[in-house]
């Protein structure tokens, strides 16, 4: 007996296949796609007994690759302490003191505070929340995760006094009359607090990677690009082997772990249609918001520093071990935020091409954010790929000009001249750094608006892109950045059968108008995992 196929119809099915962009149906078998072209010729791959589903005329596209996630972490943050949307230091303490209730001596983490959303714009201390933890250790993160708050009982149980030095590549904030530390610790200074944290425990993993699939799947989300650690993998595997997930997961680990890749022989396209291995992820700095990213020239707002390289960047073995990696064929992808920290790791991936073998590698800097513009076209030249995220603009252009000055400003998340200098660029969120809503993500790289309001014409606008661009970024860019780009990423023949259908058809409203454009299907493998209410 023949299998049934299911026929999509009646709708606008963007493809982005540039040799056959629009078509009027898509035939899927099990869980690939079998034909994408018009009413007439698909009639010979039909038979009476296959699903038609009708898409009422809405807008149908290749499911959506986000680029960068910390994807468990983010299903730990729903289902945890939420501090984005607090909007002053009153607030901040209030929502703690009330989920802290009944959980004394327990750790709390998580949070994704911003304290640029607040009244006084300034960095919380620990007397905000000491008076009703005295014997519950708290450490809550700034939303980039490059900054953190510890009340006095955590910093004790850390033994972080005073006295304490700052490490290599991170900072304990003191406070400039009594010495004592304000809680406020940045990057290599939280890891020093994370060694004594304990890990949660299997059951909550495995919820925190259910509450992640339902919320890629509401958002459209068919594939992640993910930061990967020993337990998450584990997780993702046994979700596989129970047919629970819905979502492809490319994973890079940390690059500290590379020998573990290299003497189990796995190079780049290691694993199976939902998981992948091959691929390495560290940092060269920190964040804008945290004042750790790395640039050339002083921060305005602080003109003792220029940010901070990370300790494997002083040391020098994050040279060493990347030379080695890419000479085993594992895939560097490289958190640069700061104009320095990218021209740093340009120079050293044009180092390793000229070393090492030649082979289809793939060079990634992820974020990309702030680039000299001779820089630019080196990642042309490099073959570099610039792994943004457009979503942070939103957050960032209320507050980057205090940081880094008008004129370093114009730099930043430099899409359209990255892309007209021929750089490959694929998009995502850095979840749950931002929101994993890749519509969000293409309105703000076509609009530029910024969360403030103040920017109406766009922030830096004349490096908008066009909703197609937006599109590609998420969708076949993305695959591409993963060495994925024959197996997805656009809707053709012989490709995984992952789409989504959108209310509205964003390549035609005013721009202004996608977001507040909602997914109204998500199809995995050939399956309709989610439909709106």
């Amino acid at each position: 007996m023949a299998q049934q196929k299911t026929i999509f119809k009646n709708g606008k099915i963007y493809t982005v296949n540039p040799k056959n962009p629009i078509v009027e149906v898509l035939v899927v078998e099990e869980n690939r796609i079998l034909f994408a072209g018009t009413e007439k010729a698909a009639e010979k791959y039909i038979d009476k007994e296959d699903k038609i589903i009708d898409l009422g005329g809405k807008l149908m596209l290749p499911g959506f690759i986000d680029n960068h996630t910390h994807f468990i972490s983010g299903g730990m943050y729903l289902n945890g302490i939420n501090l984005r949307n607090v909007k002053s230091s009153e607030e901040f303490t209030t929502v703690i003191r009330e989920y802290v209730k009944g959980k004394e001596g327990r750790w709390i983490t998580g949070g994704n505070w911003d304290h640029e959303m607040w009244e006084t714009k300034k960095y919380p201390d620990k007397s905000l929340i000491d008076p009703f933890t005295p014997n519950t250790p708290v450490l809550v993160d700034r939303l980039d995760g490059h900054s953190a708050l510890a009340n006095s009982y955590a910093l004790k149980l850390a033994g972080i006094t005073r006295d304490t030095p700052n490490p290599d590549g991170g900072v304990i904030e003191k406070d400039p009359v009594t010495g004592e530390p304000t809680g406020i610790l940045k990057d290599k200074a939280i890891t020093m607090m994370m060694k004594i944290v304990p890990d949660p425990s299997d059951a909550e993993y495995e919820e925190a990677l259910q509450t992640a699939l339902i919320e890629a799947y509401k958002n459209g989300v068919t594939s992640v690009q993910d930061i990967t650690h020993k337990k998450d993998l584990n997780i993702f595997k046994k979700f596989e082997s129970e047919d629970k997930l819905t979502c492809r997961i490319y994973t890079r680990m940390p690059i500290k772990e590379y020998r573990t890749l290299v003497d189990a022989g796995i190079k780049v396209g290691f694993g199976t249609d939902k998981i992948k291995m091959g691929s390495l992820k560290a940092f060269a700095d920190g964040s804008l918001g945290s004042s750790t990213a790395w640039f050339w020239e002083h921060y305005h707002q602080d003109s003792t520093t220029c940010g901070l390289p990370m300790d494997i960047v002083l040391s020098g073995e994050l040279k060493e071990w990347a030379k080695d990696a890419d000479k085993n064929q594992l895939q560097l992808s490289i958190h640069a935020i700061g104009d320095r920290a990218n021209s740093y790791i340009l120079d050293m991936y044009e180092e390793i091409a000229n070393t090492n073998p030649k082979w289809d590698r793939r060079f990634r800097i992820e974020h990309a954010q702030h680039l000299k513009t001779s820089d630019i076209p080196r990642f042309k030249e490099l073959g570099v790929i610039a792994s943004a995220q457009a979503l942070h603009l939103l957050d960032d252009g209320e507050w980057a000009e205090k940081r880094i000055g008008k004129e370093r400003i114009k730099n930043t998340y430099p899409f359209k001249s990255v892309l007209d200098a021929g750089v490959h660029i694929c998009f995502g969120s850095d979840w749950a750094v931002a929101p994993l809503e890749p519509i969000k993500g293409i309105y703000a790289a076509v609009t530029r608006n910024t969360r403030d309001g103040k920017n109406p014409d766009g922030w830096v606008p004349e490096e908008k892109i066009s909703v197609a661009d937006a599109i590609r970024a998420y969708t076949i860019n993305s695959a591409f950045a993963a060495f994925e780009e024959n197996d997805k990423g656009s809707l053709e023949p012989g490709k995984l059968a992952d789409m989504v259908v959108l209310s509205d058809d964003i390549l035609s409203i005013n721009p202004e108008e996608i977001k507040n454009v909602n997914v109204v299907m998500t199809v995995f493998d050939g399956k309709i995992i989610y439909e709106q209410k």
